[in-house]
């Protein structure tokens, strides 16, 4: 796996589109810096798929408290978290 911040957030975004597509939302214009619950794109349903695939995909199980917007709530938060825990784990 890559660990290059672009390629993280690319490969979050397009899950991320594929999970809002299901409801009938195109999430394929979502920026890097907005905050991805407050865009609707996808329901509580869709974060809690989004987080598993997340913790699965880049093998970074999350503690509780580290399920929070500062750590998961845009995409370039998203890409910086899987940076800061593979980095603290090598």
């Amino acid at each position: 796996m890559l660990l290059d911040k672009d390629a993280i957030a690319a490969e979050i975004k397009a899950k991320i589109v594929e999970i809002a597509a299901q409801t009938g939302d195109d999430a394929s214009s979502l920026e890097m810096d907005e905050i991805i619950p407050a865009t609707g794109l996808i329901d509580s349903t869709g974060l809690l798929e989004l987080i598993a695939w997340y913790e699965k995909h880049y093998a970074i199980p999350l503690a509780q408290e580290e399920i929070n917007i500062d750590n998961l709530g845009s995409l370039t938060r998203m890409a910086e978290f899987v940076l800061r825990k593979k980095q603290a784990a090598a």
